[in-house]
């Protein structure tokens, strides 16, 4: 009797044991597998029997991040390839401890955060950008400040440290001809910039967008510079990726920036003719992603449809000199690294052959709803 049961706990032990294995093994990567395709699913291609990859990609509710959530509504109603879902965060810090604790092995950062990261030793690459421009210099609507030397002796908000919009105003003070003690800059979460210049905590902030648009558009603030103007195609934020998912994921990394890119060429193709990509953009985004009201991020798209672009996305190392050469003299990095070492630009497509997603967003009335 002892030994019958003593073999059933030894059955029930190895049971357990494969069934733990299988649940925790990881989805293989199978491209243009169908969503209806699961196990047991009656189907002629043989690999369409395995599920659809499902792969988290973090964002911040900016529009530097928009072709994040464009690219996972479109994965999320197409019926092929990888499901690329979001996860949304409200600041930089607690984005950077998920990406280190591998919560998440992608996601849309500030750049010389990223590379901050990789001179720390957490292996990361940059491997495509997410915008060109979409952030401004914001005064209040009645500040006698006419230009950059106007904000001397000010105090301006900056998202972050480790952002290019620090950077940038650094680069402005240099040229003319400033001390760094001759702006104080102030380190604000995004969201916050806004109510503090409105409050008059502050005099000036430097910010991506939508968060400078509120000002404008609350009658608090106006635009005193686009970044574009003092840098042009001004850099903030990339799309950073674990390196242990490159190496042993390179095509699910191909087909994430893939898809990234043609979200950013779906949302600049139509800018001559209507630019109703981007209002299709506004509404899923807004209502779905970000919790924003559609019609701030229209303004910000569509008043001037090159405040903020996306395409040509594709890193430089001419630009990401530069920033590194900054970012090492303001001590914002510890040391120059060499391009390649934060950086791997092998997955970006040529945008000339790269076809459009879509041409109006699927289930456009589902994000009006929601």
């Amino acid at each position: 009797m002892k030994l019958k049961v003593l073999i059933a706990a030894i059955v029930i032990i190895v049971g357990l044991y494969f069934l733990k294995t299988q649940l925790e093994k990881k989805k293989e990567y199978i491209p243009d597998v169908p969503s209806a395709a699961v196990p047991g699913a009656a189907t002629a291609h043989p690999e369409a029997v395995k599920e659809r990859q499902h792969f988290t990609v973090g964002f911040i509710p900016v529009t530097c991040h928009l072709t994040c959530p464009v690219t996972s509504w479109v994965t999320e109603h197409s019926d092929k390839g990888t499901v690329f879902e979001t996860k949304k965060f409200g600041e930089f810090s607690s984005m950077r401890e998920a990406l280190i604790a591998r919560q998440i092995d992608a996601t849309f950062m500030i750049t010389p955060l990223a590379m901050k990261l990789v001179s720390d030793g957490v292996p990361v690459k940059i491997v495509y950008l997410g915008h060109r421009d979409g952030s401004a210099i914001i005064v209040a609507a009645n500040s006698p400040i006419k230009d950059f030397a106007g904000l001397k002796g000010k105090v301006v908000a900056i998202p972050s440290r480790y952002s290019n919009q620090n950077l940038l105003m650094h680069r402005m003070m240099k040229k003319f001809g400033m001390s760094d003690d001759d702006i104080t800059l102030k380190e604000l979460p995004p969201p916050d910039h806004p109510s503090a210049l409105a409050a008059g905590a502050i005099d000036a902030y430097i910010v991506g967008e939508p968060h400078a648009a509120r000002a404008e558009l609350d009658g608090s603030g106006r635009v005193l510079y686009q970044c574009g103007e003092l840098w042009p195609e001004f850099i903030s934020c990339g799309l950073v990726v674990r390196d242990e998912v490159i190496q042993e994921q390179r095509a699910l990394v191909e087909e994430l920036v893939r898809g990234i890119a043609a979200s950013g060429k779906w949302l600049d193709s139509d800018i001559t003719t209507g630019a109703q990509h981007r209002k299709d953009a506004a509404q899923v985004v807004g209502n779905v992603f970000y919790n924003q009201d559609p019609k701030l991020l229209e303004y910000v798209l569509l008043k001037d449809t090159g405040r903020v672009k996306y395409s040509n996305l594709k890193p430089t190392q001419e630009r990401f000199d530069e920033i590194m050469q900054l970012a090492f003299e303001m001590k914002v990095l510890p040391r120059m690294m060499k391009f390649d070492e934060y950086c791997d630009t092998s997955f970006a497509p040529d945008l000339e052959t790269l076809p459009l997603p879509c041409d109006r967003l699927p289930a456009l009335s589902e994000a009006v709803k929601k």
